[in-house]
């Protein structure tokens, strides 16, 4: 069989099997073919396609490539990366919308899946802050901080001024960890304690902080140490008052906290 024949048999196989079974069974190198492919559907795109799985890693490493970097694989030219990128953006606007004016308590796994999404092949470290208003609902995502994350990189001051700013009522702070390991440093844990604590201040509520890792993650709330942090700072501004204002106090705190601080944090 001549060589573009066996090439074009190929293509349609593939494509008859995305349309049967979806993407289950599929390699992460033959995805990235498929994509490919609707740029230059009459070529064979699988070198190429192995070849940006070998540099990239993985699949969502190939995805989050810049054009440039894309493009310095012999054989990717505008018309595949232009589909790369599209498939890219459509799945993240698609997933962020499904979380978008839904209560944060019946979308948890939503918001996940949209960060891991987007986070788990960041090759630096990215802050990001969600924004709630009073329902629980995401106002704005934005990425506040980019670099190395540590505790004296995050300008709590900022991060309050842009809460203030978009009229949150709550926040849930997100940020990865390219090492794939999710557990929190003690920098993370100092960061958390004092955003926590800025949050009580002007009465903006921290839900939760998360840590993205590779196909896992941490939750400062399911790990109980928001609540933790809470605690320490009604303990520190209600010294000297009476057990009964601390309750109060306690209870105002409490009255939004999210259903998910009750439960571990997931694998």
């Amino acid at each position: 069989m001549p060589k573009d024949n066996a090439a074009a048999g190929h293509r349609r196989r593939l494509r008859e099997r995305f349309l049967k079974s979806g993407l289950g069974g599929f390699h992460d190198y033959e995805i990235v073919e498929l994509l490919l492919s609707l740029g230059t559907p009459r070529w064979d795109c699988k070198p190429q396609a192995k070849e940006a799985i070998e540099r990239f890693k993985t699949l969502g490493g190939v995805l989050e490539a810049s054009p440039q970097e894309l493009q310095q694989i012999k054989g990717i030219g505008p018309h595949n990366t232009v589909c790369l990128k599209l498939v890219h953006e459509v799945a993240r606007k698609f997933l962020k919308e499904k979380i978008v004016d839904k209560p944060v308590y019946k979308s948890s796994q939503e918001i996940f899946d949209y960060l891991y999404h987007s986070m788990r092949d960041l090759r630096k470290e990215v802050f990001k802050v969600i924004y709630l208003n009073s329902q629980n609902q995401i106002i704005e995502t934005i990425d506040l901080f980019k670099g190395t994350i540590n505790s004296s990189a995050i300008s709590r001051r900022e991060v309050v001024e842009s809460a203030l700013k978009c009229g949150a009522a709550s926040l849930i702070f997100v940020h990865n960890h390219p090492s794939g390991n999710p557990q929190p440093s003690p920098s993370d844990k100092e960061l958390t304690r004092d955003l926590v604590y800025a949050g009580c201040v002007v009465q903006i509520k921290v839900l939760d902080h998360v840590i993205i890792g590779n196909n896992c993650y941490y939750s400062f709330a399911s790990d109980g140490l928001i609540e933790e942090y809470e605690l320490d700072f009604i303990n520190l501004r209600a010294r000297g008052t009476s057990e009964a204002k601390r309750r109060l106090y306690r209870d105002k705190l409490f009255s939004n906290r999210p259903p998910w601080a009750d439960k571990k944090a997931k694998d």
